[in-house]
């Protein structure tokens, strides 16, 4: 596996916003073909946030955000395959393994987008793997600034790519992923937020 380095960015930052990470070939390919193997026979559902379907499908794992309802649910236990990958996303965001008590896996078909937001706030560290089709990540500061001034980011999320969201990127951020260019899954993993 190459050496991890970050991703260019464009628009107005220089960097990505602090507390960011990415690592651009996290996964080799033969990693990627046994998780896109493993998500082929999970049960994904259309995604719901309260009355919206999304054109996404996801499954979540060891607890997860009711929208309804306004709060943490239990899910179904996060799959061996995953408790792999868990280890070394933990390694990446410098967080114990078990602490990432959420997992999300996404489909995303061509064409699909995710709006401006940040992320449910019982959440705390934030971490994405993307595998498929790459695609753009869009990143403000949150509230957003009257009309389309201050910083604003994007960068690549390529195939195989991670990224950690913590401190002032995850708090400070919002963040959003325009229409994708072709299928595309990404697997999301949260900590708790400490109450």
């Amino acid at each position: 596996m190459s050496a991890p380095h970050q991703a260019p960015l464009l628009d107005a930052l220089a960097e990505l916003p602090p507390g960011m990470r990415y690592v651009e070939e996290f996964l080799d390919a033969e990693e990627e073909a046994a998780l896109l193997r493993a998500i082929a026979v999970l049960p994904l559902h259309n995604a719901r946030y309260k009355e919206y379907t999304a054109r996404r499908r996801t499954a979540a794992f060891g607890v997860m955000f009711d929208f309804t309802g306004k709060r943490m649910v239990d899910a179904p236990p996060i799959p061996d395959f995953l408790l792999r990958l868990r280890e070394r996303v933990g390694c990446l965001a410098q967080v114990r393994a078990d602490a990432f008590a959420h997992a999300l896996v996404t489909e995303y078909p061509a064409g699909a987008a995710l709006g401006w937001h940040r992320d449910v706030g019982a959440f705390a560290v934030v971490a994405g793997v993307s595998l498929g089709s790459a695609c753009r990540m869009r990143l403000r500061p949150y509230p957003p600034p009257a009309g389309r001034s201050g910083p604003r980011a994007s960068l690549e999320l390529g195939p195989r790519s991670a990224y950690v969201l913590r401190e002032q990127a995850r708090w400070a951020w919002e963040h959003a992923i325009p229409p994708t260019p072709g299928l595309r899954w990404s697997i999301t993993l949260r900590t708790l937020r400490s109450r």
